[in-house]
């Protein structure tokens, strides 16, 4: 049995809080089941200096895992002094999914920044940080908007990520920790609400896969995404 009493094919039981923080523009806490992910999105009136003076705008992101989000305690990267190649991973990730859901060019000389502070994880973490992204992101936007800083929204394409396994033989979408160590597949999407994919991340860490087993993956990826992305619209209103 999963976690959740659910089918093979399903979702955790998902939960986006808009609003959670005082002071961001944008933010939003995102609960995959036991995961569980603060996002939180900030604007400043400036653009990385190779954009300078190209009317367009940024969207980046940084990620971190607080010390007791997992089960025993984690160093902070920052009492280390360097980054591990797994956070720069997820915050690039992050990154270009948000560049890809809004027209840069109609944010302005602005900078959005989203950050992704882990809480509690249960695995898919990444995939939750994007979810959760991207409401944070659109909150941020109508807040300027509200406030006469941008005359009119940006183009937006909604946008959430899920991760999927072959676990046991059978395909599983929104893998928990415990199925995500043992999969030998393991899998990130990243998708459109209408289908259309952003970016692929597949590992055979087991078992190689063909091509029939990718495709059924993705079929049951896609199908979560679109659940994901009602989700959103159902809190964004």
């Amino acid at each position: 049995m999963r976690s959740f009493q659910r089918g093979t094919l399903d979702l955790r039981p998902v939960t986006l809080t808009p609003g959670v923080s005082r002071h961001a523009e944008g933010s939003t806490q995102v609960e995959f089941g036991d995961t569980r992910v603060l996002v939180t999105c900030s604007v400043e009136e400036r653009v990385p200096p190779h954009l300078m003076g190209k009317g367009t705008g940024w969207v980046t992101a940084e990620y971190g895992m607080l010390p007791r989000s997992t089960h025993t305690r984690t160093q902070r990267e920052a009492a280390k002094g360097k980054q591990t190649g797994r956070t720069m991973e997820i915050q690039r990730l992050i990154g270009r999914s948000m560049r890809a859901a809004v027209d840069l060019a109609a944010l302005g000389p602005r900078t959005f920044t989203i950050d992704c502070d882990v809480l509690q994880a249960d695995g898919g973490t990444r995939t939750a940080s994007i979810t959760g992204a991207y409401v944070a992101l659109v909150l941020a936007l109508r807040n300027l908007n509200s406030r006469g800083v941008m005359s009119k929204l940006p183009t937006l394409t909604p946008l959430a990520a899920v991760s999927v396994g072959v676990v046991g033989g059978e395909v599983r979408v929104d893998l928990d920790y415990e199925e995500d160590s043992s999969a030998d597949v393991d899998l990130n999407l990243v998708a459109t609400g209408d289908g259309r994919i952003v970016e692929v991340q597949g590992t055979a860490e087991h078992r190689l896969f063909d091509r029939k087993l990718l495709d059924a993956m993705l079929d049951g990826g896609l199908v979560a995404i679109q659940k994901l992305t009602a989700a959103q619209a159902k809190v964004l209103g």
